[in-house]
């Protein structure tokens, strides 16, 4: 397979039941880099907190990279389990997600990387993670689809250091869809659309959400690691174009105290033998679906409070799901396990006989992480042949945790969440719940506004 030099395809499309062809249907790196016309590659991979690290490879040494991978000091990337005197991390591109970004800069593309340590994928990688958890699914006869929607906020500092809305003509109590605000905001919004339809990805709307500055920009669905990948990409590309306008675009999920917060819904689905175990026309259920699904709904409904600790991950995660009230009025956000129909109040929302989708996670959530560990509690659904009960019923005596320190409590609890991180053979659950409540603890010891002004003359 060639290319000209001008295409900028991205060159990793599902087939429409979501398959990717094998590595040896697919061209190399080294072709896929001369054939677009790259002249520097962003090989990259994320750590467990989401950060997406990189090194800027000259097309010159692509060879060497393709074959040798490049190095990395892992424990100064970050949250990727190492100690200062370990061995590199050297991560390995996968050439299917070759990706040309010549709208960052010309000649400018970028590769997902496994990390791998003295020759061994390593187990504390989420991309790794998560071809663990698919691989377990395949095992069982079942591919997985994931459509993704991406929730940010535009904003900027002022003179002061105060947060605010980048755009200050966004300050009506109600600007969700308003068609003003996305105008405003035009250069922005389709430059990112332009890019995702270049790449493939199939932009199908972008749109100003609930709180003054918050956009959404949505992606038709693909096989989980490859959506997972476009996650990264495109928080990257926004991230990047933002700046560029002289913009900060956050992904944080509560930025602002009285708007509601950023989400990263996520819409599921199985397949096998090339059709949906979704639909079901006999369901007397009403909601169309077969009972796989119904299944796979019940384990993630069974393992939700411990799922949190993964897809809402942050302390500011439950500033989110623990709100009571917004500007707008609502807040978007679940605070109990519950499913039904095209109800957005649910947390699990079955829009139609062919998806659910998962309303609880939000923008800090590593992509990888959060589709592990909902893949591996339908899963555990499925095997144990669990039922959610009614729907708008099953599953609502199961508040949400409050806070993130409750999270990590019922992920060391929840074998199977921890399981999906431990899916590539080493204890991150572990790990991860330790960072996670070092990240509590030193919020906690922080002293805020809200104490000085709540305690400083009360006594």
């Amino acid at each position: 397979m060639t290319l000209e030099a001008t295409d900028t395809s991205v060159l990793r499309l599902p087939s429409t039941n979501g398959h990717v062809p094998a590595a040896s249907e697919s061209p190399s790196l080294t072709e896929l880099a001369h054939a677009a016309g790259t002249r520097f590659i962003l090989a990259v991979f994320t750590t467990l907190s989401g950060k997406p690290c990189a090194k800027l490879v000259p097309v010159e040494s692509v060879e060497e990279l393709e074959t040798e991978g490049v190095g990395f000091a892992g424990y100064a990337a970050g949250s990727m389990g190492q100690v200062p005197k370990d061995p590199d991390l050297v991560a390995i591109p996968d050439a299917s997600s070759f990706t040309p970004i010549p709208f960052v800069r010309p000649g400018l593309a970028l590769v997902h990387c496994d990390p791998h340590v003295e020759g061994k994928p390593w187990p504390y990688a989420p991309r790794v993670i998560l071809k663990s958890v698919l691989a377990r699914a395949a095992e069982l006869g079942l591919e997985v689809n994931v459509g993704a929607e991406i929730e940010y906020f535009l904003v900027n500092k002022d003179e002061n250091g105060t947060l605010r809305t980048a755009d200050a003509l966004d300050t009506s109590r109600q600007p969700c869809y308003d068609a003003r605000d996305v105008t405003r905001m035009y250069e922005h919004l389709t430059s990112i659309s332009e890019a995702m339809n270049t790449l493939g990805w199939g932009n199908y709307a972008n749109d100003h959400e609930d709180g003054n500055g918050q956009f959404e920009q949505n992606f038709q669905y693909a096989d989980a690691l490859t959506t997972a990948d476009r996650v990264v990409t495109l928080r990257y590309l926004i991230s990047v174009l933002a700046e560029q306008r002289g913009m900060t675009a956050t992904f944080m999920p509560k930025p602002f105290a009285d708007r509601t917060g950023s989400g990263m819904h996520m819409h599921l689905s199985l397949w096998s033998d090339g059709a949906s175990a979704f639909p079901d026309a006999s369901d007397p259920r009403g909601l169309g679906l077969s009972k796989t699904a119904y299944s796979f709904i019940a384990g993630i409904l069974e393992h939700a409070c411990a799922l949190q600790g993964v897809i809402a991950p942050t302390v500011n995660s439950y500033k989110r799901t623990g709100a009571t009230s917004t500007s707008s009025g609502a807040t978007w956000s679940p605070r109990y396990a519950t499913y039904g129909g095209n109800d957005r109040t649910h947390y699990l929302r079955v829009p139609d006989h062919n998806r659910v989708e998962l309303r609880g996670g939000d923008g800090s959530a590593n992509p990888y992480l959060a589709t592990a560990a909902t893949v591996a509690a339908g899963l555990d659904g499925i095997e144990r042949d669990l039922d959610p009960g009614a729907p708008g019923v099953g599953g609502s005596t199961d508040t949400l945790p409050m806070t993130l320190l409750h999270a990590m409590d019922a992920l060391e609890a929840d074998t199977v969440v921890a399981g999906a991180l431990d899916a590539a053979g080493a204890k991150v659950s572990d790990y991860f719940a330790s960072l996670k409540r070092e990240e509590f603890f030193h919020w906690h010891n922080t002293v805020t506004p809200w104490e000085i002004d709540s305690y400083l003359t009360a006594f």
